[in-house]
């Protein structure tokens, strides 16, 4: 058994979902491990470089982690040999960009979503990467989620019958910034810094759909600013002009109807900041991120409504809790795990760029939908 270094440039990991699910929590705790088995047996180890604009910054996110190396010349870092992957969870305006400077260098890519703001640039960047024949991905962490594993186990043992329908919600209040500071970084609110719930999170449930229900066939959006108003990170006014909700339905293959509210201007009462309600005809499930509650047929009851007197069944009562009948890893990490096994030794791989483009479709036909007002078909990608 011998032991595989892997170089990997990581970009734009100072941010909190950078810092904290990817560089920390993924490529610094599959290090801690002592990495990643292959099926040689040999051990395939991550060797981060954290490149970034802000040298202070990355100097000290470096130190704090032990991390060796770092650097604020991007160029550089790509034009070392020995780091062969690139990853970037910078801002959406600047990614096509990158993806494309690294595929030129010769890098492996994996990035956060969206790939991009635009459709024909998500296309674009997923065929070069094919021409160039690098290997490359793009993040579907919400699917590795214990309460979504545990969802799709349930679809794929036949739990649901013919399913019929899926609700889901999504969202929390995040604070306008000037009483109380926001929890989300200001330029998600702007539409010229590439803001916008739709762009967000339609690009998840694309695939969220796709991969636990059914293929998503049609879309009806509406995307819509609750507040118009917020407080950047120094306490300056400023106009949010971009969608901070959206209430979207989707026809899914085979019939299906899904509706799936997202919203930044919301107040949680539900079992989970996400839930996830799919109805069939033998039984119903309900999940959040961590757990997930079943009814079976046989085992819905049968309530009697008299709107004159208050109804006494406790309906959360009659759910069961599916067992976890595992360990679960972090998401993020899983998926790290299964790319750099994709680089080293062409393990299975589904989440690439191509897949990315189609979050990037459902969420620009969601903002065409809005802003004419209808439903509107997602053809099939040529890529």
């Amino acid at each position: 058994m011998a032991t595989q270094r892997i170089g990997i440039i990581m970009h734009g990991v100072t941010g909190r979902m950078g810092m904290n699910q990817h560089l920390i929590r993924s490529v610094l705790a599959i290090r801690d491990q002592g990495g990643v088995r292959l099926k040689s047996g040999d051990l395939l180890l991550p060797d981060p470089i954290i490149v970034g604009r802000n040298g202070g910054k990355i100097a000290e996110l470096a130190k704090k982690h032990g991390v060796e190396r770092y650097s604020t010349d991007l160029d550089a870092a790509l034009a070392n040999p020995d780091d062969t992957v690139f990853f970037d969870a910078a801002s959406t305006q600047m990614r096509p960009g990158l993806l494309r400077k690294a595929i030129d260098a010769g890098k492996h890519v994996y990035s956060e979503k969206p790939v991009s703001e635009g459709l024909q640039e998500a296309v674009e960047i997923a065929r070069h990467a094919k021409v160039k024949g690098v290997k490359n991905g793009i993040v579907h962490d919400k699917l590795d989620l214990p309460g979504l594993l545990k969802l799709k186990r349930l679809r794929d043992s036949g739990f649901f019958g013919e399913i019929l329908s899926v609700r889901g919600e999504f969202g929390y209040w995040v604070f306008e910034g000037d009483w109380m500071e926001a929890q989300r970084p200001s330029w998600n609110y702007r539409k010229t810094d590439g803001g916008g719930i739709v762009s967000d999170m339609l690009c998840h449930w694309r695939y969220v759909l796709d991969n636990v229900v059914a293929p998503v066939k049609a879309v009806s959006c509406l995307a819509v600013t609750h507040i118009p108003e917020r407080w950047d990170e120094d306490g300056k006014k400023y106009k949010a002009d971009a969608d901070d909700a959206a209430y979207a339905t989707f026809e899914l293959e085979g019939g299906i109807v899904a509706q799936l509210n997202s919203s930044w201007a919301t107040r949680v009462r539900r079992d989970d900041l996400v839930t996830f309600h799919i109805d069939g005809t033998l039984g119903s499930a309900v999940a959040g991120l961590h757990t997930c509650y079943s009814q079976a047929r046989v085992n819905t009851p049968k309530p009697i409504w008299n709107p004159d007197q208050k109804q006494t069944m406790d309906f959360f009562d009659t759910w069961v809790e599916v067992p976890d009948n595992t360990t679960f890893d972090n998401g993020f990490k899983v998926q790290w795990e299964q790319f750099l096994r994709h680089v080293a030794e062409d393990g299975p791989w589904s989440y690439t760029l191509e897949e990315g483009a189609k979050g990037v479709q459902l969420a620009e036909l969601g903002y065409r939908s809005s802003a004419e007002r209808r439903w509107l078909d997602v053809p099939a990608l040529d890529i």
